[in-house]
């Protein structure tokens, strides 16, 4: 059977960066769902359909297939059996992935192939419904999450060692504004799963908090 552990939370509570250091050191596939969702809309962009054409999405997701697989520690996201990694980075993919998943049709076929993928493989899964409605019987449910203040630090930091100018107080309100939207969403809500165990990690270093997830796995 494998093994499968799910980290939901809100934005910028580290959720890839330890999904895949935990990843890394327990041999499991970090699933970047996000990356599936970039694939998909990279599908569109190739068949010239529009990301407000609701119907025309809908109908082709069935002719989508959209895997991730593992070669000397890099991952590769598979398109259709074309390796597809190098091509899903750029803005234009990643507005047309953020216009199109919230279409139901496309949520429902990458919960889909993100079931399939977990059924075989030990995977770790990091989202916002990933423990309630992706993998709702996974072996381990983490819900991820830190103060506002401390979530927006960590941005502000990241924003001013890359040399980009940051205003703290509107980072922190964007991301108030997007934990009320991510939370009063209609398809899938961020929430945390009865059955998942909080981990508030404001006042933890990230080995710590990988540290605390590799216990919970044992």
């Amino acid at each position: 059977m494998a093994f499968n552990v799910a980290i939901d939370g809100p934005a910028g509570a580290g959720k890839s960066t330890i999904a895949k250091a935990v990843a890394a050191k327990k041999g499991y596939v970090y699933v970047d769902t996000g990356a599936m969702y970039r694939a998909m809309a990279l599908y569109f962009l190739r068949e010239n359909i529009s990301k407000d054409d609701e119907a025309k999405i809908s109908a082709s997701v069935d002719n989508i297939k959209v895997s991730i697989k593992y070669e000397d520690g890099a991952q590769h996201v598979i398109l259709n059996d074309e390796d597809v990694t190098g091509l899903i980075r750029t803005e234009e993919v990643g507005n047309m992935a953020s216009a199109t998943s919230v279409y139901s049709a496309v949520r429902t076929k990458l919960v889909a192939l993100q079931q399939e993928l977990a059924k075989t493989t030990d995977v770790i899964m990091d989202g916002r419904d990933i423990g309630t409605v992706v993998l709702p019987n996974a072996d381990v449910k983490v819900f991820l999450t830190a103060s506002v203040a401390c979530r927006a630090k960590r941005r502000f930091d990241e924003l001013t060692a890359k040399g980009v100018e940051a205003d703290f107080d509107q980072i922190a309100k964007d991301i108030e504004e997007r934990d009320y939207r991510d939370s009063h969403r209609e398809i899938s809500p961020l929430k945390q799963a009865d059955d998942a165990i909080l981990v508030d990690s404001s006042e933890m270093t990230i080995d710590e908090v990988v540290n605390t997830i590799i216990d919970l796995c044992k």
